[in-house]
């Protein structure tokens, strides 16, 4: 689901980058690539950027769930996790384990309505591996898919279908509308993720037929971008892929829009929603559609911002939301329009409806003027830019102009579409698809709460899965596959050598401190014209009192609702004006004000970072605002058992005497505590220069970032502020299983972990590289090889020490099949308990292989840079201490990692919380062997 400026944003490639002006960019735009296609129909796509020694591969196959058949749903997304298991000369594990031993960035994949992809970046030196791999996929891979193999992939498709919809809030809202906006012979009419019923009743034949008929290279597109010879890839493209065969022609699917007679309104009672939400879906435009651009200006115009009507009329003035969001779900041969209001507590659809009503009326007698269409172009602009840091995104959006454009060219003219938008257009549009006509409205409300859904609305079909214990399918995983391989020209069963190996380059870091204390650090880049900086300002919840938790996060939003000499709505044109955005968020242990924007403008922006800082406006309405949309996101928090889960870990892993148990937006009781004059307490009181760091990187130099903050660095006042002393969190003398029961759940959400280390720590990295092969390495850990790959219990597992300056925790994290609860975290316990005994020369090769290799694309992004300064200038890390880090890996040895293991990882002194249908679950989780477990809320069961 993407809107269509973000899709572009991927892939604004080559262009001189100048300042000149939208029109002129349109003129100037120029696109580098390469395109053949292969005798046996492979399309292929490269595209050259030196920017970091890496490339990314895309493997695009032009094949959804529309291709599916009525009663075999959910084949094209089953395929997606298939592909990844083994093929006949990767051997099991497939691409995931290659990926682990050259420092790939995570192997993945994702399926839409209308195509598949699969895609990783790798180092420079690993990529005739990716080729190998990626052929060996597409032409050699079927006879690994054995029955045992497509049995245990069913259960892990199902445990995504269980986390993704079934177990959380308004998870069925986008079936029921697929279901009602498209006929039954529509190829929408199902969902990407398919049926239960359908991907329980496929057969190996079924997978089979599906995988001859599309995985075949004349309907796939191979993408390479980044730092390779582009002669010598084509001489690897086609040694690999060139001998698989054309499979038959594939018919060109055809446009299908589809119009609604009559208005529709479907409701349904939301086992884990608490709160009423209202979706509209209109018919609308297939991808790159000419309105599509007028569209999305509409939808931004619209809901986003001070200055929209819906958010003027819903949550200004009947403050019944805090939110609206509008969004195209375009598609190859239809799309849709949407627009979602998630209510307060209580509060009647029918309101929202005329509210929204309204707010088309507002629109029809004024329409868009041309400055706010220009505004929201030029946040178009920077969002272009911003997208470049990663030749991964590049690839992405070259095949998708290919498959669903025809030509990867088709960037330029999909640039000059967005930049011909005219206000005539926006009102035109609005008028055509959705200014007086039908639509889809689903009504998804609270259990018993349905005197609040639209007047006139049907009961909605929604099909619930019942989870039985013991009724699962059994598989043994372990069972090797046994086929004759296909014919190859060449012994494809011998892995490519690396290449030459990459020259890493860590950025160069400056450092500089101000007068007021206020300490600075950056990276200047200027291989696009874009800026990224945060002011952090230390304190967050660490300085609150336990009685007003919540003011930090109250403080931070409040930041950028206007000024001393700016309303909100000004504030706000100022930015977006500009281009840029600029935010403010509180984290435990700080309160950030981050910024993007255009070179060109970045001292006109962070001259609004400043205003916001020295001028705070002290907006009653917007607090009043605030703390009603906080009450909200608490209230939605208790309604998601991921959200309950890592509320209740925080509180068990800290403790009640730590501020740092707590959840930093507060809880309700907190809520009802705070005032406008708490906030301004807390800023006077601890809004200073000498706690707070300015980290940046972009094309900008030192000296002008340091001229840039004269006026701050000139009035903001230093102060002297004392940070309370942290409790440290007490050691689990023994380990107790607590549950947090939600009736129903159709899986359990497990957090197992302890109070372990600081990022300060000497043991803290170290830590890291034990955790590797456990459950930080994704495909490569044990976690997952055994729970997901080994049992189909879980859609997802992983592992991971968190620090800071303060203590943090080690935790794993999973969801998993309701019915196998006990099971789960038995297997759990036993790899804990077996880790380090067994840890052996080949993990400890996986693990050095991955953590060294993976250093070339450390820091290829801005966002990765600006986490680099963080690390640096809050823990006191080296500047290069990447290379340090390096250098551990390195030395580190089996005998050092058992040590650590038994130091780190004590299955029997660990918090076990399991939040889940305590009815059926509860009791078997005594056998475990750490006593009857504890029941954390109110429950029907005794």
């Amino acid at each position: 689901m993407k809107s269509k400026y973000l899709l572009l944003l991927y892939l604004f490639l080559s262009i001189s980058f100048t300042n000149y002006s939208q029109n002129e960019k349109s003129k100037d735009f120029k696109v580098e690539f390469e395109k053949f296609t292969l005798k046996n129909g492979l399309q292929v796509i490269l595209h050259i950027d030196r920017s970091d020694p890496v490339v990314a591969v895309a493997l695009t196959s032009h094949v959804g769930s529309a291709r599916e058949k009525v009663g075999r749903t959910g084949f094209a997304h089953l395929f997606e996790h298939l592909l990844f298991l083994e093929s006949e000369n990767l051997g099991k594990g497939g691409l995931d384990k290659m990926s682990a031993r050259i420092g790939g960035e995570g192997a993945n994949g994702s399926t839409s309505r209308d195509r598949t992809n699969y895609f990783q970046t790798v180092p420079k030196d690993a990529l005739e591996k990716m080729i190998w791999a990626e052929a060996d996929k597409l032409g050699y891979f079927i006879n690994t898919v054995t029955e045992p193999v497509l049995a245990k992939e069913k259960q892990v498709v199902k445990n995504e279908k269980r986390q993704s919809y079934d177990n959380r809030p308004y998870g069925h809202t986008s079936s029921v509308i697929s279901k009602n906006l498209y006929p039954e012979t529509h190829p929408y009419n199902w969902e990407v993720i398919g049926s239960l019923e359908d991907l329980q009743n496929a057969t190996l034949e079924d997978v089979k037929s599906f995988y001859n008929r599309w995985y075949v290279p004349n309907n796939v597109t191979l993408t390479i971008a980044g730092d390779f010879d582009v002669n010598q890839t084509k001489i690897w493209v086609e040694k690999y892929f060139g001998e698989i065969k054309r499979g038959q022609d594939i018919p060109k699917i055809e446009k299908l829009a589809v119009t609604l007679t009559e208005t529709k309104k479907l409701y349904y009672e939301d086992n884990f929603a608490l709160l009423p939400q209202l979706t509209l879906t209109w018919p609308s435009v297939y991808e790159y559609h000419p309105d599509s651009y007028a569209l999305e200006v509409l939808g931004n115009y619209l809901s986003k911002g001070k200055k929209a009507p819906l958010y003027k009329k819903l949550v200004e003035d009947k403050k019944i939301t805090d939110a609206v969001d509008i969004y195209q779900y375009n598609s190859e041969i239809a799309g849709q329009y949407m627009l979602t209001v998630t209510a307060f507590e209580k509060t009647n659809l029918n309101a929202v409806m005329d509210g929204i009503n309204e707010a088309f009326k507002d629109f029809e007698t004024n329409g868009i003027s041309q400055q706010d269409l220009s505004r929201i172009k030029a946040g178009q602009e920077t969002a272009f830019y911003t997208n470049l840091s990663s030749v991964l995104g590049k690839g992405f959006q070259l095949a998708q102009y290919e498959i669903f454009a025809g030509n990867p060219s088709y960037i330029t003219q999909d640039v000059q579409n967005i930049l011909a938008v005219t206000t005539e257009d926006v009102m035109r549009v609005y008028q055509k698809y959705i200014q007086g006509k039908n639509f889809i409205a689903t009504s998804f409300v609270p259990k018993g709460e349905s005197d609040l859904v639209l007047t006139g609305s049907k009961l909605a079909t929604v099909v619930e899965e019942k989870i039985v214990e013991g009724k699962e399918d059994a598989f043994d995983s372990s069972i090797e596959a046994t086929y004759q391989k296909t014919a190859s020209s060449f012994d494809r069963s011998a892995e490519p050598a690396y290449g030459e190996s990459p020259d890493v380059k860590l950025p160069t870091v400056w450092k500089s401190k101000l007068s007021s204390g206020l300490h600075l650090i950056g990276i200047e880049n200027n291989e696009v014209p874009l800026v990224q900086f945060q002011l952090q300002i230390k304190g967050g919840m660490l300085l609150e009192s336990n009685e007003k938790i919540g003011v930090s996060n109250m403080l931070a939003e409040l930041m950028t609702k206007g000024t001393k000499n700016k309303t909100p709505e000004q504030l706000e044109n100022a930015i977006e004006s500009l281009g840029a955005t600029i935010n403010a968020y509180a984290t435990d242990e700080g309160i950030i004000i981050s910024g993007n924007t255009l070179s060109k403008n970045y001292n006109a922006t962070v001259a609004l970072v400043e205003e916001i800082v020295l001028q705070p406006r002290w907006d009653l309405k917007e607090f009043d605002l605030i703390k009603q949309s906080t009450l909200s996101q608490i209230q939605q928090q208790k309604a998601d058992p991921n959200s309950i889960a890592r509320n209740e870990f925080k509180k068990l892993i800290y403790g009640n005497e730590s501020i740092l148990s707590h959840n930093r937006i507060g809880d309700e009781k907190s809520l009802e505590n705070i005032t406008i004059d708490d906030l301004k307490k807390y800023y006077t009181a601890n809004g200073s220069p000498t706690i707070s760091l300015f980290q940046i990187v972009g094309a900008v130099p030192k000296n002008e970032v340091i001229k840039s903050l004269s006026t701050l660095n000139k009035e903001w006042k230093s102060k002297v502020v004392t940070f309370p002393k942290i409790p440290v969190t007490n050691t689990i003398a023994s380990s107790k299983i607590y549950f947090y029961d939600v009736p129903g759940a159709k899986q359990s959400v497990i957090r197992i972990g302890y109070p372990a280390l600081a990022a300060t720590d000497a043991d803290f990295y170290a830590a890291t590289i034990l955790n590797y092969r456990l459950g930080g390495g994704g495909f490569a850990s044990q976690l997952t090889q055994q729970l997901r790959e080994g049992k189909g219990y879980t859609y997802g597992i992983g592992s991971s020490f968190s620090g800071s300056n303060n203590k943090g925790a080690f935790s794993i994290a999973s969801g998993v099949r309701s019915n196998i609860t006990f099971e789960s975290v038995s297997l759990i316990k036993e790899i804990l308990n077996d880790y380090g005994k067994n840890f052996n020369e080949n993990d400890l090769d996986v693990t050095k292989g991955y953590l060294i290799k993976s250093n070339a694309r450390a820091f290829e992004t801005l966002d990765e840079k600006l986490g680099m300064l963080y690390n640096i200038s809050n823990y006191g890390y080296k500047d290069a201490y990447a290379k340090d880090q390096e250098n551990i890996v390195k030395n580190i040895s089996i005998s050092n990692v058992k040590l650590l293991s038994d130091k780190y990882l004590n299955a029997d002194k660990m918090i076990y919380l399991i939040v889940g249908d305590a009815e059926t679950q509860l009791e078997k989780l005594e056998q475990i062997g750490f006593g009857k477990p504890i029941l954390l809320n109110e429950s029907a069961v005794k």
